[in-house]
């Protein structure tokens, strides 16, 4: 009887072992390690930048065993902007949440987005406010209570949820944009899939990637992990559903399969 055993998963080298600080059930750490095996997988550790931003990802330099910098709130996409622009081969990726993206950094994530800026952001969107109470997020959804909308976010009062993708779509500069879940084990699949795209879409020079991970937030949300994760899958991929908005990399392998195709009578 044998006693090897095939090993399945490993740690990834580019985690730190660094014990995280996440809630339980929260599943940015799942997004973390999404992230590393991917720079592990490409090979691109070594040169790799990750941006740490203001919120509960704001330890994120001391879990990936890259060089990182610590941003003001909301000011990843500025800061990448800068090191991506003055060392262009550096792979850069930002780590941000939906306050930090989409309100206090709404003008650096659209303008940089517009200009088609090289690099990547994985766009953590839980509905809420997570580091500082419980807040309403431009993501909250119309009914979801938070601890400044105790009776439920209200159109007439707040707004309507923003829709970081399509917004996003709107603009000629981004070359990748997809949204997936973190929740059942396809959808993490999946989720893994689109972070590989995106970072792969910056190596090949393309311009702007943002992959926007549906993720939990158990704690502020007052529910259980399980309960957490099935509200990922019944409620906000309703308000957020999933696709791949633009694929410009899968364009151009497209066009170079079809140039390399044999013509017709060959």
């Amino acid at each position: 009887m044998t006693t090897d055993m095939k090993q399945v998963y490993a740690y990834p080298d580019a985690l730190t072992e660094v014990e995280m600080r996440y809630c339980p059930g929260c599943t940015h750490g799942t997004a973390h390690r999404l992230v590393a095996e991917v720079i592990d997988e490409l090979g691109i550790k070594d040169r790799t930048v990750t941006l740490a931003t203001v919120g509960c990802s704001v330890y994120a330099y001391e879990y990936f065993d890259t060089d990182a910098v610590q941003c003001s709130h909301g000011r990843a996409p500025a800061v990448a902007t800068g090191i991506k622009r003055v060392q262009p081969d550096t792979i850069v990726f930002a780590y941000q949440g939906d306050g930090d993206l989409a309100s206090i950094g709404m003008a650096e994530i659209v303008h940089a987005a517009a200009r088609g800026e090289n690099f990547t952001v994985i766009f953590l969107n839980n509905a809420v406010y997570g580091m500082t109470q419980g807040q309403m997020a431009p993501t909250t959804l119309l009914g979801q209570k938070t601890t400044t909308s105790p009776r439920g976010r209200t159109a007439p009062e707040a707004g309507f949820p923003i829709r970081v993708c399509e917004l996003l779509d709107t603009l000629d500069g981004p070359a990748f944009l997809a949204r997936e879940a973190l929740s059942t084990p396809p959808h993490v699949r999946n989720a893994k899939r689109a972070i590989k795209r995106a970072f792969e879409t910056q190596v090949a020079g393309l311009g702007f990637s943002l992959v926007e991970l549906l993720s939990t937030c158990p704690t502020w949300w007052g529910m259980t992990p399980l309960e957490a994760i099935k509200h990922v899958d019944e409620q906000m991929t309703k308000c957020y559903p999933i696709a791949v908005f633009r694929d410009r990399l899968a364009a151009q392998e497209g066009e170079q399969s079809a140039e390399s195709a044999p013509g017709e009578g060959e």
